[in-house]
């Protein structure tokens, strides 16, 4: 099992949560710190000494107080923590479910398990610690289940940009206009509007405002 642990966690009352899940799998060495340039400094400070973390647990968001902080959230942690050690492991602890930003921590931050914080999150979190361990991505069943949904769907780089543009108020018959002015093809409104239409009944929405609603509850704009 792993001998040294670091965990970045914000809330106190959860902080407690995970040192009493640990406390149960006998790590010899836990850390805690509050603040993602905190988690920093003990990740430098292990190198420095030899005795580098095994395993990095970290919340996804974190919220802004009169500490002025440098990385401001996760993701921001987890990109500076892997440059100083790559082959450090890490598990995203959150309560974060949409299936866009989970794909993203797997595929572009390289994480190696997320847990999503609910009712058994402390079941979850001591199978995820064990899965790493062995060399396994983990991910718990129900998240599984919401992250194969979003893997039915195939979004192009030019879907989420026309989507992304009816989110923030472009109206349909206007889409093209951007899409020239970004050198993006095909841009006529007869394309847009078939990408559209194909879109809407490949997802079983009858409309453009739940298209977005859709892809915004995906994470992907």
């Amino acid at each position: 099992m792993f001998k040294k642990i670091l965990i970045a966690e914000d809330h106190e009352s959860i902080n407690i949560s995970v040192r009493k899940t640990l406390e149960d799998l006998n790590i010899p060495t836990v850390d805690y710190v509050y603040y993602c340039d905190d988690a920093i400094g003990k990740i430098q400070k292990a190198l420095r000494e030899e005795q580098p973390y095994d395993l990095l647990i970290t919340d996804l968001y974190y919220e802004e107080d009169h500490h002025t902080q440098t990385l401001k959230d996760g993701k921001e942690l987890i990109e500076k923590a892997k440059a100083l050690q790559p082959g450090l492991k890490v598990i995203v602890f959150s309560a974060e479910r949409k299936s866009g930003v989970i794909e993203n921590l797997f595929s572009d931050y390289h994480i190696n398990g997320y847990v999503g914080k609910a009712r058994n999150d402390s079941k979850d979190l001591k199978k995820s610690i064990a899965s790493v361990y062995i060399g396994e991505n983990y991910l718990s069943f129900d998240l599984k289940q919401e992250m194969k949904k979003f893997n039915n769907y195939e979004f192009s780089t030019y879907d989420i940009v026309i989507v992304s543009l009816l989110s923030k108020g472009v109206l349909q018959k206007n889409i093209p206009v951007h899409l020239e002015e970004k050198s993006i093809r095909p841009s006529s409104l007869s394309s847009v509007e078939k990408r559209l239409n194909s879109l809407k009944e490949d997802l079983s929405v009858n409309s453009n405002e739940q298209l977005v609603a859709f892809c915004k509850d995906l994470g992907i704009i």
